[in-house]
């Protein structure tokens, strides 16, 4: 029997999203960016002003009232963001600033420990800086090598290279997203992760721009560490999270090093403390964490599936539209191998200035490189412009889109 697709009612979600609500030069807002931040709705907003108001201290130090209750909602955070990607134990799930500095920490913990001169470090073309940058640099410190997955020319994965890249030496490390955050582009990261486990290596994966948008397991994709942002999820700046495997964690050195993360000191010498503390350094963001569980449960509440479909049905909608626009040049896989995220150039109009006339227009995108230089080299441009859609998007936000698009082919000619 056929499962029938939620749909989602967008007008009565967007009812949730304060900012919204407002004009942009005497246009409604069109907010067209979400791939590099998210709105937040008023849960989120609501469940850390409730939380400054009736519950902030400091965590794991007090046995005072406000200390153990402030601890009970960062600890139930973690559980609900762990659940959330389906980690065996929350103990697995260390609370970090952002994505970033999760992959910062395997690269760093991990990777220094583990990689020596001769070992292969691989990492794809479609990489935001994140997860490149760290491995490219603990390469160069631990004389490893260190190459790319190229693309092929719709945008995805060439994986008939996999075979001569593991001939030049002993795979270590393969780090990849699972959405491209430039491109939209859905990478097979379960074929990935055989890959790299058949050659006895680790599988680290990017999820800053898959988990707001699809739901995730851990233990289906059988990755070994996998980061995302709240963020980028209706959650607040300032905290993400790294999932690990137990085993791996537990053999790492710390990243962060301070207080909470010990379990003995002396002058002699340090130990450090049981999973997460001992990856949590300093004092936690502990509103944040809270302001993430939040957008854990409003995303749940909604369903990821429907979100995904309903992203998937704005990409179509999106790039049906976009063609018809004179002079354009779109980038990335088919809607049904990509997310809620269409790139694009106007021929002889640099991106800022066609980001520049649809802000005219009350419409948000972005523009630039969106940090991914080495993909931008491979297209053989200095820059893009990006659409990028979520839960709130509107069908006729892409109409407005589009309009915009052909108001900048007046302007420039």
């Amino acid at each position: 029997m056929a499962v029938a697709r939620v749909k989602l009612d967008v007008q009565a979600l967007r009812a949730d999203f304060p900012i919204l609500d407002q004009e942009i030069n005497g246009k409604p807002l069109a907010y067209l960016d979400s791939a590099v931040t998210s709105q937040k709705p008023r849960q989120v907003l609501d469940a850390m002003t409730t939380f400054y108001e009736t519950s902030y201290a400091n965590v794991h130090r007090g046995v005072y009232a406000l200390a153990e209750r402030a601890t009970e909602g960062f600890e139930g955070a973690r559980e609900k963001v762990a659940r959330f990607v389906n980690a065996p134990s929350s103990r697995e799930l260390i609370f970090t600033r952002n994505a970033t500095e999760g992959l910062n920490l395997v690269a760093y913990a991990w990777g220094l420990t583990n990689l020596g001169p001769g070992d292969l470090v691989v990492v794809s073309e479609l990489e935001h800086h994140s997860n490149f940058v760290p491995w490219q640099y603990i390469a160069k410190r631990t004389g490893a090598e260190f190459r790319m997955i190229p693309l092929t020319e719709s945008g995805e994965l060439d994986l008939d290279v996999l075979d001569e890249l593991v001939a030049e030496g002993p795979l270590k490390v393969v780090a990849t997203n699972l959405v491209s955050n430039a491109l939209g582009t859905i990478n097979p990261i379960e074929r990935l992760v055989a890959w790299a486990h058949d050659q006895g290596a680790i599988m680290v994966v990017d999820a800053a721009q898959a988990a707001p948008h699809m739901a995730i397991d851990v233990q289906a994709l059988g990755c070994d560490f996998l980061a995302f942002s709240a963020h980028k999820m209706c959650g607040p700046s300032g905290v993400g999270a790294l999932w690990g495997r137990r085993e791996l964690l537990e053999d790492m050195e710390p990243f962060n090093l301070g207080g909470h993360m010990i379990r003995k000191v002396q002058f002699e010498e340090t130990t450090w403390g049981d999973l997460p503390h001992k990856f949590e350094a300093g004092t936690s963001p502990i509103a944040e964490a809270v302001g993430f569980g939040a957008a854990v449960d409003y995303l749940t509440g909604i369903g990821l599936e429907a979100i995904e479909q309903h992203e998937h049905e704005l990409a179509a909608y999106a790039l049906e539209r976009l063609r018809d626009v004179p002079g354009i040049v779109l980038y990335g896989p088919p809607p049904e191998r990509r997310a809620g995220i269409v790139s694009f150039n106007m021929d002889g109009v640099h991106p800022h200035d066609v980001a520049q006339v649809l802000d005219w227009e009350g419409v948000a995108i972005r523009a630039g490189h969106h940090c991914c230089q080495p993909l931008m080299q491979r297209l053989g441009v200095a820059a893009t412009n990006r659409a990028s859609f979520y839960l709130y998007t509107l069908r006729e936000e892409i109409d407005r889109l589009a309009e915009g698009l052909l108001r900048v082919r007046k302007v420039f000619g």
